[in-house]
């Protein structure tokens, strides 16, 4: 169960932010909008939200989750594939600091966006990507083999983060989608099929029993509500101008 998340305020400057989605740019007014929307839903599900300022220096900012992994035993600062997302870990590594006593740090030449790890019991699946490479995953993972943790390595083709098209919903469900439906790793979950023209709702997360959903996506929704879980339906679609999903906009813990 989780009690806390980060967030941080969109900028401005998100309309610069690295996208490759070409859905036009982002509305800002309404962007502020969802995102109070999503700070409620996470409220809902019990957690104590704090709130990031915006950062003007940093357009992809917002998307919180990737300057940090959270376990229950420590945190590990990433280091951002994106060149110009580096710097965001710089203020996240002080925040930490009042929330953990165990912190460790990806070293260069890894890179690590935690949109690439996910976590499942004590077992954390590492997707190898444009943003994470080999060096980056086997640092993540010797430093999860010293908590106590496990991990492997998984190959993506096409997906930007392996949670573009994945979300472990605890109870052994994972929502997949595209190339992941046919991976080994996840041969022993209940699979629930993401269809083509929802591709973007495989980007869910579970939060407390609840699974925040993106709105506009009734199949996924219906076959979530199926599976006999509690939804929250949170709009993020000026986020997802920019590849933004769910996971993407807060570090739970």
């Amino acid at each position: 169960m989780f009690t806390k998340a980060i967030v941080r305020t969109p900028s401005k400057s998100m309309v610069n932010g690295v996208t490759s989605a070409n859905l036009g740019l982002p509305n800002y007014e309404l962007a502020l909008e969802q995102h109070h929307d999503y700070i409620d839903a996470l409220i809902r599900c019990g957690l104590q939200v704090k709130v990031l300022s915006a950062d003007e220096n940093f357009p992809d900012s917002t998307f919180v989750e990737d300057t940090a992994l959270l376990t229950p035993k420590c945190a590990i600062i990433a280091n951002p594939g994106a060149p110009s997302r580096k710097g965001e870990i710089i203020e996240i590594k002080h925040v930490l600091k009042n929330y953990f006593l165990s912190i460790s740090f990806i070293e260069p030449p890894g890179t690590v966006e935690p949109g690439d790890i996910m976590m499942v019991g004590d077992h954390f699946f590492v997707g190898l990507s444009e943003r994470t490479n080999e060096d980056g995953a086997a640092q993540i993972i010797t430093l999860l083999n010293k908590c106590g943790y496990s991990g492997s390595v998984i190959l993506l083709k096409d997906m930007l983060h392996l949670k573009t098209g994945v979300a472990y919903l605890e109870n052994n469900n994972l929502l997949a989608y595209g190339e992941f439906l046919q991976e080994e790793e996840f041969r022993d979950f209940n699979i629930i099929e993401i269809d083509e023209d929802e591709s973007y709702a495989a980007n869910c997360i579970w939060v407390n029993n609840n699974v925040l959903v993106p709105k506009g996506f009734s199949k996924t929704r219906d076959k979530i509500i199926d599976a006999g879980y509690s939804i929250i339906e949170v709009d993020v679609s000026e986020f997802r101008k920019l590849d933004g999903g769910l996971s993407c906009l807060s570090l739970r813990f």
